[in-house]
């Protein structure tokens, strides 16, 4: 966004011109100085602003109008974002089951052995730091953030196909 821009709608917000504020956001202030037949300044004077408030109120349904469009594109964002998220979430439910379908004894136990690897290591660093040996901040710290993505992904991918297959039995 322009600082111009941003400042003008910071400006407009502030003071209580939140309907006119968010007509720009949405379409542009000169989609909005068009629509309206009005050039808005873009350092408002108190002047400015006294004449902006009866602009809003004059034409407070179109601003609406134009304000309700700038929703709809926020709720369409959304939503896709959500369907993004859940096809991901399907996708990866899907590779899981394969793997436990699979023939390959490593493709099943790949998660479970991931899981005690990264315990072992850490593990071993608290260990190495009780009897006095100097363990390296960044592996501990990085051990630690592995293990909680891996333990959220086992146990919670679990947690997934267990509905999984439960919804699909019903």
């Amino acid at each position: 966004m322009i600082p111009i821009v941003a400042s003008l709608l910071g400006s407009l917000a502030q003071n209580g011109l939140t309907l006119l504020s968010s007509a720009i956001q949405a379409k542009g202030k000169e989609v909005v100085e068009q629509t309206l037949g009005v050039k808005i300044p873009d350092n408002p004077t108190a002047e400015d602003v006294s004449n902006l408030r009866q602009l809003q109120f004059e034409h407070e349904e179109r601003l609406l109008e134009l304000g309700i469009e700038k929703a709809k594109l926020e709720l369409a964002e959304l939503e896709m974002f959500a369907k993004a998220a859940q096809n991901e979430d399907d996708n990866v439910t899907d590779r899981w089951k394969s793997d436990m379908n699979s023939d390959s004894w490593l493709s099943k136990n790949i998660r479970p052995m991931s899981l005690i690897a990264i315990f072992l290591g850490y593990f071993l660093f608290a260990m190495m730091s009780a009897y006095g040996y100097n363990a390296n901040e960044s592996y501990v710290t990085l051990l630690g953030n592995w293990g909680m993505l891996i333990m959220g992904a086992y146990f919670g991918g679990r947690t997934i196909e267990k509905l999984a297959d439960m919804k699909g039995k019903k």
